[in-house]
């Protein structure tokens, strides 16, 4: 898997990536917080992802999907919050159950990482939950460093979690 890219998401992607995200519903569920049923929704799904489309033709956020060479949507990616001048925003990102293990988001987000000269960005924050192991490790892995984990918990499928804070900065 290693002939992967990342594309902007445009509105040509949009049942493409309704397919993804419904076939991965219960599994992104397990490691961070529902979207919501109405996301589901294929109508509400298309308003909610033209309105990503503005904001991205803005240059408040970049929302790219992860693609192999044949055009199939792996993950997701998304670069948002992005505060000029200041130079910085906050990444997310989400890999298919079928392609986790694989390397994919390492080399999603390396790729991210060395675009930022382009999209002006020096700073990029992250954030996830303690339960979510895999997205640590490559968070640590792109030099991310980490801030903190929150005080705070909450309870999702039945665990006890806290959100935990990285940073990355551009040397």
């Amino acid at each position: 898997m290693s002939n992967i890219m990342l594309v902007k998401l445009q509105e040509k992607h949009f049942e493409k990536l309704f397919k993804f995200e419904l076939e991965n519903k219960g599994y992104f569920e397990e490691m961070v917080p529902s979207r919501g049923d109405d996301y589901y929704d294929l109508e509400t799904f298309i308003q909610r992802n033209k309105a990503l489309i503005d904001e991205q033709d803005q240059g408040l956020s970049y929302f790219y999907l992860i693609m192999n060479q044949e055009g199939v949507v792996l993950g997701r990616m998304n670069l948002v919050d992005i505060e000029q001048p200041k130079r910085r925003g906050h990444v997310g990102y989400r890999v298919g159950k079928a392609y986790t293990g694989k390397g994919i988001a390492n080399k999603a987000l390396r790729i991210l990482l060395d675009t930022t000269n382009q999209l002006g960005i020096r700073q990029i924050s992250a954030k996830t939950t303690t339960i979510n192991i895999a997205s640590r490790k490559i968070l640590e892995k792109n030099e991310f460093q980490y801030i903190e984990t929150a005080k705070d918990e909450f309870k999702m499928n039945g665990h006890l979690l806290s959100f935990i804070y990285y940073r990355w900065e551009k040397s």
